[in-house]
């Protein structure tokens, strides 16, 4: 038996792992539009990102550019879309939402109150990857949000 751990202490269990088409610029846009940090990057042979983590809280999100070698790592944008996205709540969703926009993000879906107590905005980033952020603004239980997804 091994004394390493099975999910190292600076990782949470499950990560999301994002293809971009270009690193370098992908790590700029997610720290500029969502605030994410930038925890490690690690350039290949060419000086080339290869392999990216950023924290956003304690949560980790990877991210790679495309691999011509992999049939199966392409960007959303050059598949035509994806139908992943990701949850990630956040302090000031409004706040987000423009910082977004104005780091060229597609608004999808403007910040709104939802029935399950949330304050959620859909942003579409340049890589095609769909989001949601949302500020928890109000608690509501289970029996009260099935009359309201109705």
């Amino acid at each position: 038996m091994s004394d390493v751990k099975p999910c190292p202490d600076n990782m949470p269990w499950i990560s999301p792992y994002l293809i971009v088409k270009d690193a370098e610029a992908a790590i700029a846009f997610y720290n500029q539009a969502f605030g994410f940090e930038t925890r490690f990057a690690m350039p290949g042979p060419d000086g080339k990102i290869k392999h990216a983590e950023l924290t956003h809280k304690e949560s980790v999100i990877m991210l790679g550019p495309e691999c011509p070698e992999q049939s199966s790592s392409k960007s959303p944008s050059s598949l035509g879309g994806s139908p992943v996205s990701l949850y990630v709540y956040v302090e000031d969703v409004d706040a987000l939402c423009e910082r977004a926009r104005a780091a060229g993000a597609t608004v999808a879906e403007e910040p709104k109150d939802q029935f399950w107590g949330d304050r959620m905005c859909a942003l579409i980033d340049p890589d095609g990857h769909n989001w949601a952020f949302a500020t928890h603004v109000k608690d509501v239980a289970p029996e009260e949000m099935q009359p309201a997804a109705a």
